[in-house]
């Protein structure tokens, strides 16, 4: 006789392992390691601003935004929020994050997530901009993690275009040594 140690599905389950999983030490759990079956979709949303929706209403509570986010991963099919014991299909409307503020470091330029993340831009952590092609309004985004990026608020990128230098036309910025395009420019 197997017995399955799983524990049930649903929200209460992911609730429950998601804070266990991440403790108190701060680390992330090692989603990119958990293969369990797909379960189906669950009714999670993260609308464009970084607001998470829960069956429609935002979920008010920053510390269980924080716990989803530990356990939100980035698959070919889309996004989901897995444990060692299932995967269920999310919605994401942009981006899964928001990078809500930079900082100017000895090695580069440290962006801080609206969930927490603080990360420094670099090879493993690059910076693009898309260009609406119909506004022509730039979008820019920063790696996070595992295929998940995050928005720069719009401030954000006002600071950052502030921090601007130019190199061969282009304006851009350096961090932890590497080079981000952050747009045609002229250096005047």
């Amino acid at each position: 006789m197997t017995i399955d140690h799983r524990p049930p599905g649903g929200l209460s389950a992911l609730l429950a392992y998601a804070g266990g999983a991440e403790g108190s030490s701060g680390k992330l759990p090692p989603v990119h390691l958990w293969h369990p079956a797909h379960c189906g979709e669950i009714d999670i949303r993260i609308a464009r601003d970084g607001t998470w929706f829960h069956e429609g209403s935002p979920i008010g509570r920053a510390a269980l935004v924080r716990l989803f986010s530990t356990v939100l991963r980035k698959d070919p099919d889309g996004y989901v929020l897995v444990t060692p014991g299932e995967k269920l299909t999310i919605t994401v409307d942009d981006a899964p994050f928001i990078a809500v503020r930079v900082d100017r470091e000895p090695r580069g330029l440290r962006f801080v997530t609206n969930v927490g993340d603080g990360v420094l831009a670099g090879a493993e952590h690059r910076l693009r901009v898309e260009t609406d092609p119909v506004s022509g309004e730039p979008a820019p985004y920063l790696h996070v993690r595992g295929g998940l990026e995050a928005r720069l608020a719009r401030p954000v990128f006002y600071e950052l275009a502030d921090m601007a230098t130019s190199r061969d036309g282009q304006l851009g910025v350096e961090s932890d040594g590497v080079w981000f395009n952050l747009g045609a420019g002229d250096a005047t």
